[in-house]
């Protein structure tokens, strides 16, 4: 049930252990959380294109099985997420794509609550364990949708934090 946060969590801190290590580009928690988020949508994009039976993770059998009922063409449209969760991931890995991406993945992130609901409603096991509660999953996704938020946000450059209470300009 943890997984994905954990695909999340722990790349994330690790892009900011190697900020704190000098590295630039992961100076910040921001920048850190956002190309956590690039890593787990690598990883949940790939479930969209293998077979259930491939490892430790769900296939696209098991995603297929989330689409509720009212979306045509499930096979089809768990693919195109797919896609579209790759070319986010891409998107977010640079500066002057990276709104777009946010707000693309934040819009994608909303898409997808409607079959997160109705595998929670419907017990839809998911990788052949039992189906993830709702009270888990919503969360979740508002938290992808939160990030991707972050990410599309303007980024204030490095060394410029006014002091409270004083006005910009």
């Amino acid at each position: 049930m943890f997984g994905t946060l954990m695909l999340l969590a722990v790349p994330s801190v690790l892009f900011r252990l190697l900020g704190a290590c000098g590295v630039r580009r992961f100076a910040t928690w921001r920048e850190s959380v956002v190309h956590g988020l690039a890593v787990m949508l690598v990883f949940t994009a790939s479930a969209h294109f293998v077979p259930a039976d491939f490892g430790p993770m769900p296939g696209h059998a098991d995603l297929v099985a989330m689409v509720p009922p009212f979306v045509p063409l499930p096979h089809l449209a768990v693919y195109v997420t797919g896609v579209l969760e790759l070319a986010g991931a891409a998107g977010l890995l640079r500066a002057s794509t990276r709104p777009a991406a946010g707000l693309g993945l934040a819009a994608l992130f909303v898409l997808m609550l409607p079959a997160n609901i109705h595998a929670a409603v419907s017990d839809v096991p998911f990788d052949g364990g039992p189906a993830t509660p709702l009270w888990f999953r919503i969360p979740e996704q508002l938290l992808f949708i939160g990030i991707a938020l972050w990410a599309h946000g303007p980024v204030r450059p490095t060394g410029t934090r006014r002091a409270r209470g004083v006005p910009a300009g």
